[in-house]
C-alpha cells in the first residue's frame, strides 16, 4: 500500500470509513475536524491511502500551569508555560503496526519546531486517551507524565530536537 505524507485535512478526504477502534476519535474526525479547521481551533493533518484517511493528528496552541508540569518542563519558564497541544492522534485499525503513528508524531514535532521559530513554545503536550496511548507516547516518543494528571504527557522541544538526530 502507498501512503501519502501527512497533509492538511481537506473536505475531499474520505473520513467516513476511518475506524481506529476508539469511537471518540472516529467521531471527532468525522464531525469536528473540518469545523475546527475552519474556525481556527485546531489544524488536522492526515495520512491517506488514495483519498481514504488512514491516520491523523491535530495541533492547537495552549498552555499549562506550573503545578501541572514536570520539573523539566517548568524550569525557568513563565506561568503558564506555552505548549503545542497534540490534541488527537489515531491510526485506522487496518493500518496499525506500519509505523504510521510514529510518523504522525514525527510530523507533528517537525511542524511544532517550525511554529516555535515564530512563537514561544516550550513543549508538546498530549492528553493520552488511555493507558495504551500513554505507553505509546512514553515508550516510543519520549514524553513524560504530569505530576498531577498521569495521562497528560509532555516533552520539551529541546529533547525532541536531540531525538531527531
Amino acid at each position: 500500500m502507498k501512503y501519502t505524507p501527512p497533509e492538511p485535512l481537506q473536505q475531499t478526504h474520505d473520513v467516513e470509513t476511518f475506524d481506529c477502534g476508539k469511537p471518540s476519535l472516529n467521531d471527532w474526525l468525522r464531525k469536528r475536524a473540518v469545523e475546527n479547521e475552519a474556525t481556527g481551533a485546531s489544524r488536522t493533518y492526515v495520512v491517506c491511502c488514495g483519498d481514504r484517511v488512514v491516520g491523523y493528528y491535530s495541533l492547537a496552541n495552549g498552555s499549562v500551569i506550573h503545578s501541572e508540569a514536570p520539573g523539566k518542563i517548568k524550569r525557568n519558564m513563565p506561568d503558564p508555560i506555552p505548549v503545542m497541544v497534540l490534541g488527537r492522534l489515531a491510526v485506522d485499525i487496518n493500518h496499525k503496526g506500519k509505523g504510521i503513528g510514529k510518523g504522525l508524531v514525527k510530523d507533528a514535532i517537525l511542524r511544532t519546531l517550525q511554529a516555535s521559530e515564530i512563537a514561544g513554545i516550550r513543549a508538546i503536550m498530549v492528553h493520552a486517551l488511555d493507558e495504551e496511548a500513554k505507553r505509546f507516547y512514553v515508550d516510543k516518543c519520549g514524553f513524560i507524565p504530569s505530576p498531577v494528571h498521569p495521562l497528560t504527557l509532555m516533552v520539551t522541544l529541546a529533547d525532541v530536537k536531540k531525538n531527531l538526530g
